[in-house]
C-alpha cells in the first residue's frame, strides 16, 4: 500500500498539504526577471546599436544554457531543499508509528502512510484527525480530549487504551481487542507563525500480551514459592520481614490476609536467644554468606516449633547490613548416616559436659532424666548422685518456697509454650547461695519422655551487688533526709542563738537570768555539734581539704588519743613506709581517727589494744581486697582495730545509719559512726568494717592517692616560704607586713546598708535587730524575688547583701548571679548549713564572696559582714 518515491528509499506520505513559501517566491521573481527582460527588449528596439542588442540576447542565452545544464546535473535547483530537511522527510515519512498533524482547525496537514495503514485508509480522502477517528469509543475519546488540553497549554503527553476492535476495521489480519498508545505535542513553526499539533499512534497490542505473559509467569513462580515444601521469608536492612510464604506462615499459624510488609520483624518470630546465632550470621563488604543454623520458631500460639535455617545475609560495599534470604526447614533426624549421628553426639556431649550451667532434663512430673557435669558439682549437696540414678525429683534442688513458681514452670513446659519466665530461688540446702532457673520446653516431636530442659545459672554475686545497691540507695536517702532535718534545724538553732544574744546584751552578770541564758546558750551550741554530724553524714557539711601525709597526722593525733582511751587501754601505732599524701579536711579527719577510737575503747570495758595502722594500696591489689562498690585505684588505707566484743553480722548493715546505737541510754547519740561514713564519703574514699564476735572488730579506710600538680607545688613552696617571712616578724615583734600584730577585732559597729534575705522569718528577724543594735541600716527580703524588687525601690543603694542559700522561688545563687548582672561590684556573703561547695558549683567561675556557716552568733554575724565590707 506504501508507494515509494523515485529513489526507492522510503514511502512518501499520503497527505502533505503543507505549502512551500521559498519555493513560490523563487518562481515569481524569476518570472518578473523573464517579463521585465522583455519589455526592455520591446521598449529598446530601434534604439541601441545592432550589434549591442545581439550582444545581450547572446549573453543571455548563455546564461539561460548554463542554468538548465546546471539544473540538469543537479547544480543547481529551483525548489532546492536542504539536506537535514530531506533527512527530517525520510525520518518521519518512513517511521514505525503513525504519524498525524493537524492545524488548529482540526484538519490534517501531513500523515505518513503508517498511520493511513492503522487507521485503514487506502486513498488521501478516507484519511481522519484523531479526534474523528476516536469519537466512536468513550474511553479513547477521554485520552484524546486529555491530550488536547495537555497540547493547548504548551506540554507533550501520552495515553494507552485499549479498543474492542482494531482501527483498520476488517482488513486488520488480526481480529479482536487491540492496544494504542497515543502521543501528542505542539508543533511551532515559529516564524510562520503556525501552530501544528502532532499525533504518534501506535499499536502496541503485542507488547501488552507480552507484559500480561510476564506477569502471569511471575504470578506462577510466586504460586510456587507459597507452597513449597519448605519455608521461606526475606528480611530488610533492620530485621523487618518483607515477604514470608504460605507454608512458613502455615507453620507458625501466621493469618497472611492480615501480614503487611515490614509488620512484624525477624525477633518476633524467634524463639528464646536464637537472634543471637541469627546476628551472629555477618558477611563482608560487598560479599553474601550462607550459614546453617538450628534453633526453635515461635509460633503464634506461643508454641515452639524447632526449625533449620538456611540463612543468607549480604551487605553494602561500605559494611552496611543488607537484606537476608532465608529457607525455614523443619528439623527430624531422618537422613543422617551413623556416623555423622556420631560425630553429632559426641561434639554434642562435649558442650553439655563443659558449659558453665548446670543442665538438666527433667519429666513431666519433675524426675530427672539427665544431668551435666556443672549440675553434679553446683547441686552435690542437696542431691545425692545416687538419688540422680534412682529418679529424683528436680524440686529437691529448689528451696522449699520457690517449689509451687517451679512447679507452674514446669507446667507451661509441659504443654508446649515458647517463652516461660525465669524462677529464682535459693539453694536447697544452702540459703547464701541464690539461682536462676531457665525452663525450656521440649518440642521435637519424638517419642522421648522428656518434657523440658532447665539450665541454672548463680545469681549469688548478682544478690550481693543489688542487696549491696539497696544499701546504698538507702543510705543516700537516709543521708538526705538528715541533710534536709539539719538544714531545717540550723534555722531553728540560729533564731535560739541570735534571741539569746539579744538578750545577754540587756543583761549583767549578776542578773537571775544571766545563767539561765548562757545555759540556753550552751545547749544550742551542742545541738549544733548534732546538727555538724547529721550534715557530716548527708556529705553537705563544709569541708577545707588540703594535702596531708597520714604519718604526721596520725602521729600528732597519738597523744590526744591515748589520754581519751584511758590507762587500761593500749595504743598501738604502726606506721607504713613512704606513704602517699592524701587530700582531705584535716579537722574533719582527725573526728574520724578520734570517733572510732573511743568507740573501740567502749568496746573493751576491762581493757585491751587499740591498733592504729597505716599502708599504701596499689591499684593492683583492689581486686584481690573483694572491696565492694571500690574503684580500682591507689590509695592509703588506715586501720582501726580493737580487741573488743565485736558486732553481731545482724547488725552490721545499720551501724552507718544515724542514730543508731548498740550503747545504753544516754551514752551515745547514734552519730558517730554516721558522721564517719560521710566524711569518708565526702573525701572520695570508702570504709569497710571486719568483725567477729568475742574478737574485736577493725575499721579500714581507704583514701584515694593524691597526686600534686605544679600549681600546688608551687603554691606550697609560697606558703612555705610566707611562713617562714611571718616567723622571723615574729621574732622581731612585728606582723607580715612589717607592722606590729593586730590585736583581735572588737570593733564590730558600722553604718553601712545591708539587705538581709531570708525566707525563715524568725532568723531574719534575729538578724535584722542583730546587725541594727550594731549601727547598720537593714533591709529584709523573704526570698530572692523580693530582694530584686527591693534592691530596685532603693535605686542599688545597698554595700551588702546577707541572703541564704535554699529560698522558695529564687535561691541564693540565682540572686547572686542576678545582682551581678546590674551590680557587678555589690558585696555578697551567703548564710547556709549546707558546705560551700553544696551550692558553690551553682555559682559563676570565680564569683567573690563571703561565707558564714549556720548556726552563728551575734558576733559571728557582725564580723562576717564587717570583714566582707573592709576588704
Amino acid at each position: 500500500m506504501a508507494r515509494e518515491n523515485q529513489s526507492g528509499n522510503y514511502p512518501t506520505p499520503i497527505i502533505d498539504r503543507h505549502s512551500k513559501p521559498g519555493t513560490v517566491i523563487r518562481l515569481v521573481v524569476l518570472a518578473i526577471v523573464l517579463i521585465g527582460a522583455a519589455i526592455a527588449f520591446i521598449y529598446l528596439e530601434g534604439r541601441v546599436n545592432t550589434n549591442l542588442g545581439l550582444g545581450l540576447l547572446g549573453m543571455l542565452a548563455m546564461v539561460g544554457i548554463f542554468y538548465l545544464v546546471s539544473t540538469v546535473i543537479g547544480f543547481v535547483q529551483i525548489m532546492p531543499r536542504g539536506g537535514g530537511d530531506v533527512l527530517s522527510r525520510i525520518f518521519i515519512d518512513g517511521h514505525p508509528e503513525g504519524t498525524v498533524v493537524t492545524d488548529k482547525k482540526g484538519r490534517v496537514v501531513y500523515a505518513n502512510r503508517t498511520y493511513a495503514g492503522l487507521i485503514g485508509a487506502d486513498n488521501p480522502t478516507d484519511v481522519l484527525s484523531i479526534e474523528a477517528i476516536m469519537s466512536h469509543d468513550s474511553q479513547a475519546a477521554e485520552a484524546v480530549y486529555r491530550l488536547t488540553n495537555q497540547i493547548r497549554e504548551g506540554k507533550e503527553g501520552q495515553e494507552e487504551f485499549r479498543l474492542l476492535k482494531s482501527l483498520g476495521g476488517a482488513g486488520d489480519a488480526v481480529d479482536g481487542p487491540r492496544w494504542y498508545r497515543l502521543r501528542a505535542r505542539l508543533l511551532d513553526l515559529g516564524d510562520a507563525g503556525e501552530r501544528l499539533h502532532a499525533w504518534q499512534l501506535s499499536d502496541i497490542t503485542a507488547e501488552r500480551e507480552e507484559q500480561e505473559r510476564f506477569f502471569r509467569e511471575l504470578q506462577h513462580a510466586i504460586d510456587y514459592l507459597d507452597h513449597a515444601p519448605a519455608g521461606f521469608m526475606s528480611t530488610g536492612q533492620v530485621g523487618e520481614i518483607v515477604y514470608i510464604n504460605a507454608t512458613l506462615a502455615d507453620w507458625i499459624g501466621l493469618d497472611l490476609t492480615r501480614f503487611t510488609p515490614g509488620s512484624i520483624a525477624l525477633g518476633d518470630l524467634i524463639a528464646g536467644e536464637g537472634m543471637a546465632l541469627i546476628e551472629s550470621v555477618q558477611a563482608a563488604p560487598g560479599l553474601d554468606r550462607t550459614a546453617t543454623l538450628d534453633l526453635d520458631m515461635l509460633r503464634q500460639d506461643g508454641k515452639s516449633l524447632p526449625v533449620r535455617l538456611v540463612h543468607r545475609v549480604s551487605a553494602a560495599r561500605d559494611g552496611a547490613p543488607g537484606e537476608s534470604r532465608t529457607i525455614v526447614l523443619q528439623r527430624s533426624g531422618e537422613g543422617a548416616s551413623a556416623s555423622e549421628a556420631a560425630a553429632a553426639e559426641t561434639r554434642f556431649t562435649r558442650f553439655f559436659n563443659n558449659t558453665p550451667m548446670a543442665i538438666a532434663s527433667v519429666e513431666s512430673n519433675g524426675k530427672i532424666v539427665r544431668t551435666n557435669a556443672p549440675f553434679l558439682k553446683m547441686f552435690s549437696a542437696a542431691v545425692a548422685r545416687d538419688d540422680l540414678e534412682k529418679g529424683a525429683l528436680f524440686e529437691a534442688v529448689v528451696h522449699e518456697a520457690d517449689r509451687k513458681l517451679f512447679a507452674a514452670a514446669l507446667e507451661d513446659a509441659s504443654r508446649g509454650q515458647g517463652e516461660i519466665a525465669p524462677v529464682d530461688s535459693r539453694h536447697a540446702a544452702d540459703e547464701e547461695r541464690f539461682f536462676r532457673f531457665y525452663v525450656t520446653a521440649v518440642v521435637d516431636g519424638s517419642d522421648s519422655e522428656e518434657a523440658a530442659i532447665i539450665y541454672a545459672v548463680e545469681t549469688t554475686e548478682q544478690k550481693a551487688l543489688e542487696a549491696q545497691m539497696a544499701e546504698t540507695q538507702k543510705m543516700n536517702a537516709v543521708g538526705t533526709l538528715a541533710g534536709g532535718i539539719a538544714h531545717d534545724f540550723n534555722n531553728v538553732l540560729t533564731a535560739i542563738l541570735l534571741s539569746a544574744d539579744h538578750l545577754l546584751l540587756s543583761l549583767r552578770p549578776s542578773d537571775s537570768s544571766f545563767a539561765d541564758l548562757m545555759e540556753i546558750k550552751r545547749n544550742a551550741n551542742r545541738a549544733a555539734v548534732l546538727v555538724r554530724q547529721l550534715l557530716a553524714f548527708s556529705r553537705k557539711q563544709t569541708m577545707r581539704p588540703t594535702v596531708l601525709s597520714m604519718t604526721d597526722v596520725i602521729g600528732d593525733l597519738r597523744m590526744l588519743v591515748d589520754r581519751l582511751t584511758g590507762s587500761n587501754v593500749k595504743l598501738d601505732v604502726e606506721y607504713g613506709k613512704d606513704l602517699w599524701p592524701v587530700k582531705t579536711d584535716i579537722g574533719q579527719f582527725e573526728q574520724v581517727i578520734i570517733n572510732l577510737a573511743v568507740n573501740a575503747r567502749d568496746a573493751m570495758p576491762e581493757g585491751g589494744t587499740i591498733e592504729i595502722s597505716t599502708s599504701n594500696v596499689e591499684s593492683s591489689e583492689v581486686a584481690d581486697l573483694n572491696n565492694r562498690g571500690m574503684q580500682e585505684g591507689d590509695y592509703v588505707m588506715i586501720a582501726v582495730g580493737d580487741e573488743g566484743t565485736g558486732i553481731a553480722p545482724n547488725l552490721m548493715d545499720k551501724i552507718f545509719e544515724p542514730f543508731f546505737t548498740t550503747k545504753d541510754v544516754g551514752k551515745g547519740t547514734g552519730l558517730g559512726l554516721s558522721m564517719v561514713y560521710g566524711i569518708i564519703k565526702q573525701s572520695g574514699g570508702y570504709i569497710y568494717p571486719e568483725s567477729e564476735v568475742g574478737k574485736g572488730t577493725t575499721f579500714r579506710i581507704y583514701l584515694p592517692r593524691h597526686v600534686e600538680t605544679e600549681e600546688e607545688i608551687a603554691l606550697a613552696e609560697a606558703e612555705s616560704r610566707e611562713s617562714a617571712g611571718k616567723l622571723a616578724d615574729a621574732k622581731n615583734g612585728k606582723d607580715g607586713n612589717g607592722a606590729a600584730p593586730a590585736q583581735e577585732r572588737t570593733d564590730l559597729t558600722g553604718s553601712a546598708t545591708v539587705l538581709l534575705v531570708e525566707d525563715e522569718e524568725a532568723v531574719r528577724r534575729g538578724g535584722k535587730r542583730m546587725l541594727e543594735t550594731r549601727g547598720y541600716t537593714v533591709h529584709e527580703a523573704g526570698s530572692g524575688v523580693e530582694a530584686l524588687d527591693v534592691i530596685k525601690e532603693l535605686n542599688g543603694d545597698v554595700d551588702i547583701v546577707v541572703s541564704d542559700v535554699v529560698m522558695p522561688e529564687m535561691d541564693g545563687p540565682t540572686l547572686l548571679r542576678e545582682l551581678r548582672k546590674e551590680y557587678p561590684d555589690m558585696k555578697f556573703i551567703f548564710v547556709s548549713g549546707y558546705a560551700e561547695d553544696a551550692f558553690a558549683k551553682n555559682l559563676p567561675e570565680n564569683a567573690q564572696f563571703g561565707f558564714l556557716p549556720k548556726p552563728f552568733s551575734l558576733k559571728q554575724l557582725a564580723t562576717a559582714v564587717k570583714e566582707v565590707i573592709e576588704n
